[in-house]
């Protein structure tokens, strides 16, 4: 089944290419334009998310955030103020999972760090 582009014939752009109607240059600068939601822009970006994935994401943010000052500015005074809600995950964070592990690691090395400096200052350590 042929699928009809306006102005390109069946194939679209492609084969308008390698049927000698457009050039290269033509070619490249239809791809090199294509809108950031398209599938070749998601391609490229390595996630899915579009404009109002992040809009819609920022305005939970937000309001969890006000919820959260409408709740402190309300609370009995001899209670701690609720803590801040962290922002929601968005692609290029990393995974929660490897903050964790980044978590651990860091720990481990602090130790491992903090046991090498007390056997070489204080004696009987080493």
């Amino acid at each position: 089944m042929a699928h009809h582009y306006p102005g390109y014939g069946p194939g679209g752009p492609l084969a308008a290419f390698w049927r000698r109607e457009i050039t290269l240059r033509w070619l490249r600068v239809m791809v090199e334009n294509l809108p950031p939601d398209s599938a070749t822009g998601r391609a490229q970006a390595g996630h899915h998310w579009q404009h109002l994935d992040y809009a819609a994401q920022d305005t939970v943010d937000l309001l969890s955030m006000l919820i959260t000052q409408f709740a402190n500015a309300h609370r009995d005074p001899k209670k701690p103020p609720a803590r801040l809600p962290e922002p929601s995950w968005r692609p290029g964070d990393p995974l929660p999972s490897q903050t964790e592990a980044s978590t651990e690691e860091r720990r481990a090395r602090a130790r491992a760090t903090y046991d090498r400096i007390t056997a070489q200052v204080l004696p009987g350590k080493g």
